[in-house]
C-alpha cells in the first residue's frame, strides 16, 4: 500500500523545506511498515475560490515570477527564467508562440481550472520533464470524478466571482460536473477584466491593463482497468497590457485538445497521451497608454505524444519506460505598413516555417531500499532538431530612421542581414543526455535527508536561434526579459548543459509542532544562454535612455542559493482556534564565470513571516514579506537596482458549507515599491522620456472581495 501526504501549500508546502521530496513519485510501492513517501504538491482546496492567474498559488511553492502581461508573468526557478523552466499543463508542454514570449505555458489556464499543481526546482526525476535546466512545474486540470449511479446525472457545480479596488478588476469563474460511475464531462471556464492598477503614490502604472478568458470541457469514460481522458479548450484574450515591452498583445486566439489513455495490468500500468495546441497571435496598440503603429503576427502548433510503462519489479521498485514526441511550428511576420519607407513594401518574415522536433527515450528506475532509504535514478536521451525556411526584410534599402551613421548603416543593414542568413545553415541537430541520482534518507522518525544530483540539458528556442534582425527597430522586437534592450539570434548557439547538486535537511517536531527545513543548491551550467553587447542606441538622445543591443551567446554561468522554512504550532484553543506561524527566507546567486557579473533577473534575499489563524468556519491570516535592496545587477542589459521593501497583508475567509465569503487587503500600508524582477517601463517611457527607463512599479494597496458558492 501507498503512502502519501498532501501538505497544503500555505502551511508545510514550500520548496525551502521540501524541495528534493517532492520528486518522490505518487507510484511507489511500499508496505504499511516502510517509510512514509510524502507527495509535495498542492491541491486546491475549495479551488474555485482562486480566480485569474495561477501566480497566487505558485508562489506559495517558491515560483518567483518575471513581470510581464496581467496573466502571462514568467516563472522562474532558482534564479532561472524562459524556457529553461518546463511548465507542464495537463501534462502538454506547449510552447511560447511570440518573440516576447507574451502567451506562455501557464497563461492557457486559470487558476479556478486547476485541480492540483506541482514544483519541482533544480534535480527533477527524469520523467518530469526534459529540455530544461531550472526544474519543471506542473498544473492538472483533469480530475474525472464519478457518481455511485449507472445513470448520467447532474453531479457538482460552482459560480465564484471576485473584484479588487487597485486596478477595477473584475474575475468570474464557473464550472459544471455531469456523471455516472462510467462517465464523467466537466465544464470550467473563467473570465478576467482589469484596468491599469496603482502604485503606492497612486499614480497609475501604465499598459497594465488586460482582458482574458479561458474554457475548458473534458469527458472521461472509465471501466475497471482502464479510462480514457478527452479535453478540449479555448482561449480568448482580447488586448493585454506589457508595460515593458515595446509591443502589446492585442488578440490571441488559441484552442487545444488532449487525449490521455491509462490501462492497468497485473505488474504494470500504460499511461498515453496526444496532445494539440493552435495559436493565432497579434501584437501591436490598443490602447492611448502606450501607442504606436506596427503589427506583428504568429500562427503556431504544437503536436507531442507521450507514453509511458511502467512495470512493477517487486513490492518496493518499479521500473519506469517512456518514449515522447514533441513537434512545435511557427510562421512569424510583421504585415508590411502601407505608405511607409521604413517598414514595407514587403511583409518582415522573421521565422518562416519555424520548426522544433523533439523525441526522447527515458528510463527510470526507483525503489523503496529498506525502512530508510529511498532512491530515484534515470537516465533520458534526446534528439532535438530546428530549421527554419529562408525570411526576407520589409525592402533591401537601409531605413535612415534606424541608423545614426554610414558605419551604423553598414553593419545594421537589414536586407543584408536576410540575405545572409538565408545563404547559412538553417537546419540544425542536437542530441542530449540528461541523468539524475535522488535519494530521500530517514535518519530518524524526526530527521530526514534529500540528496539529490542531476545533469540536465537544454537546446536552444527558435528566437534564441534564427531572430536575424540587426536594426534597432528589429531586434528591439525580440526578447523577453522586459529590459528595452534588443537581441540578435545566433544559430550557432550550442545546448546550456547543467550540473546541480542539491541537499535538504528536515527536522519535525515529536509533536508535530513545529518543523524546519534547510535546503541548499548549486548549479554550474556550461553554455548558459546569454547576450553580449554588440553596440549601443539611444532613441531619446538623452544621458539615462541608452539602451544596448546584445547578441545571444554562449557562456559558462554558476547559480547558488540556501533556503530555510520554519512552521510552529503557536496555541490552540476552543474559544481562540489555533494560530500557525510560518516563516521562510530565500537567497540566491548568479554569475557569470568569465566576468564575474551577476546574471540578470537574480532576486535579492527576501523572507517572509505568516501568522494564520483557525477559528470554526473562519480562517484569518496575516502576512508580512520583506525583500532586500537589489544592487547585484547586469550591467550588459542595464539592469536597475531597486530598493528594499515591505509588504503586510490582511485576509479573512469565511467558508458556510456550500458558500465561501474572502475579504482581503494586500499591501496594506500602500507602500511604493519597484519590482526587482519587473523590468522597465517602456510605457512610461514613452509618456515621459525625462525620468529614463525606471523600473516597473508594484500594486499598491488593494481591497479585495470575493464570493464562491458551490451546487
Amino acid at each position: 500500500m501507498t503512502h502519501k501526504k498532501s501538505i497544503q501549500p500555505t502551511y508545510l508546502l514550500s520548496p525551502l523545506a521540501l524541495l528534493i521530496s517532492s520528486f518522490l513519485s505518487p507510484t511507489i510501492l511500499a508496505d504499511d511498515n516502510n517509510l512514509e513517501v510524502i507527495e509535495v504538491h498542492g491541491h486546491a482546496q475549495n479551488k474555485h475560490v482562486s480566480l485569474g492567474s495561477s501566480e497566487s498559488l505558485l508562489s506559495n511553492l517558491g515560483v518567483d515570477f518575471s513581470a510581464a502581461g496581467g496573466v502571462s508573468n514568467l516563472p522562474i526557478l532558482n534564479g532561472l527564467m524562459g524556457d529553461r523552466v518546463k511548465v507542464l499543463v495537463d501534462g502538454a508542454d506547449v510552447t511560447a508562440a511570440c518573440a516576447n514570449h507574451m502567451n506562455p505555458p501557464l497563461s492557457y489556464i486559470s487558476a479556478n481550472q486547476i485541480m492540483s499543481y506541482k514544483v519541482v526546482a533544480g534535480v527533477s526525476p527524469i520523467s518530469a520533464g526534459g529540455d530544461n535546466i531550472a526544474g519543471v512545474i506542473s498544473v492538472n486540470s483533469i480530475s474525472p470524478q464519478y457518481s455511485q449511479s449507472s445513470e448520467l446525472g447532474w453531479h457538482s457545480g460552482y459560480v465564484s466571482a471576485k473584484y479588487s479596488s487597485i486596478d477595477n478588476g473584475t474575475k468570474l469563474g464557473v464550472g459544471a460536473r455531469l456523471a455516472s460511475d462510467t462517465l464523467s464531462f466537466n465544464y470550467q471556464g473563467s473570465f478576467s477584466d482589469a484596468n491599469s492598477y496603482e502604485d503606492g503614490n497612486g499614480n497609475v502604472v501604465l499598459d497594465t491593463l488586460y482582458q482574458a478568458q479561458n474554457h475548458s470541457l473534458t469527458g472521461a469514460i472509465r471501466d475497471e482497468k482502464q479510462q480514457l481522458v478527452i479535453k478540449l479548450t479555448h482561449q480568448k484574450i482580447p488586448y493585454q497590457g506589457f508595460a515593458n515591452q515595446y509591443m502589446d498583445m492585442t488578440d490571441i486566439t488559441s484552442y487545444g485538445a488532449i487525449a490521455q489513455y491509462k490501462r492497468s495490468f497485473e505488474n504494470s500500468e500504460l499511461q498515453g497521451q496526444v496532445n494539440w495546441h493552435s495559436v493565432k497571435h497579434e501584437m501591436g496598440f490598443f490602447s492611448k497608454e502606450k501607442t504606436g503603429m506596427m503589427p506583428m503576427k504568429t500562427d503556431s502548433q504544437d503536436i507531442s505524444t507521450q507514453l509511458k510503462w511502467r512495470i512493477t519489479l517487486d513490492k518496493n521498485s518499479s521500473l519506469l519506460l517512456g518514449q515522447e514526441y514533441y513537434h512545435y511550428r511557427i510562421d512569424d511576420w510583421w504585415p508590411a505598413i502601407e505608405g511607409s519607407a521604413m517598414m514595407g513594401p514587403n511583409d518582415y518574415v522573421n521565422i518562416n516555417n519555424g520548426k522544433r522536433e523533439r523525441i526522447a527515450l527515458f528510463a527510470e528506475y526507483e525503489s523503496q531500499i529498506n525502512k530508510k532509504l529511498w532512491l530515484n535514478t534515470g537516465v533520458r536521451v534526446e534528439r532535438v532538431n530546428t530549421q527554419v525556411d529562408e525570411v526576407q526584410a520589409y525592402n533591401d534599402g537601409m531605413s535612415m530612421m534606424d541608423m545614426g551613421s554610414m558605419s551604423a548603416m553598414t553593419t545594421a543593414n537589414n536586407g543584408m542581414a536576410a540575405n545572409d542568413f538565408n545563404n547559412a545553415d538553417r537546419n540544425k541537430t542536437d542530441t542530449i543526455v540528461d541523468a539524475n541520482l535522488l535519494a530521500n534518507y530517514q535518519i530518524t522518525l524526526y530527521d530526514e535527508l534529500q540528496l539529490g544530483l542531476a545533469r540536465k540539458n537544454r537546446a536552444p528556442n527558435l528566437y534564441e536561434r534564427y531572430s536575424w534582425g540587426v536594426s534597432n527597430m528589429a531586434t528591439t522586437m525580440i526578447g523577453w526579459y522586459g529590459d528595452a534592450n534588443g537581441y540578435i539570434g545566433n544559430p550557432e548557439l550550442d545546448v546550456e548543459t547543467a550540473n546541480t547538486i542539491s541537499a535538504t535537511y528536515t527536522k519535525t517536531a515529536k509533536d508535530d509542532t513545529w518543523r524546519v527545513s534547510a535546503n541548499m543548491w548549486y548549479t554550474d551550467v556550461n553554455n548558459y544562454i546569454d547576450a553580449n553587447i554588440v553596440r549601443s542606441f539611444n532613441s531619446y538622445g538623452l544621458a539615462n535612455t541608452s539602451r544596448n543591443i546584445l547578441q545571444f551567446s554562449n557562456v559558462d554561468a554558476t547559480l547558488y542559493g540556501a533556503k530555510i522554512d520554519v512552521s510552529k504550532s503557536l496555541y490552540q484553543s476552543k474559544p481562540f482556534g489555533e494560530w500557525v506561524v510560518t516563516a521562510n527566507i530565500t537567497s540566491t546567486r548568479g554569475k557569470r564565470d568569465d566576468t564575474n557579473q551577476p546574471l540578470y533577473q537574480i532576486k535579492p534575499l527576501h523572507t517572509k513571516l505568516t501568522l494564520s489563524q483557525q477559528l470554526g468556519l473562519f480562517e484569518n491570516t496575516l502576512s508580512w514579506e520583506w525583500v532586500d535592496t537589489k544592487s547585484r545587477v547586469d550591467f550588459n542589459r542595464l539592469e536597475n537596482q531597486t530598493h528594499s521593501y515591505n509588504l503586510v497583508n490582511l485576509s479573512s475567509k469565511a467558508t458556510f458549507n456550500a458558500l465561501t465569503l474572502s475579504t482581503e487587503v494586500t499591501n496594506l500600508f500602500d507602500e511604493f515599491y519597484e519590482l526587482p524582477l519587473g523590468g522597465v517601463s517602456i510605457a512610461a517611457l514613452k509618456q515621459n522620456n525625462s525620468a529614463g527607463f525606471t523600473q516597473l512599479a508594484g500594486q499598491g494597496r488593494s481591497f479585495n472581495i470575493s464570493a464562491s458558492y458551490a451546487f
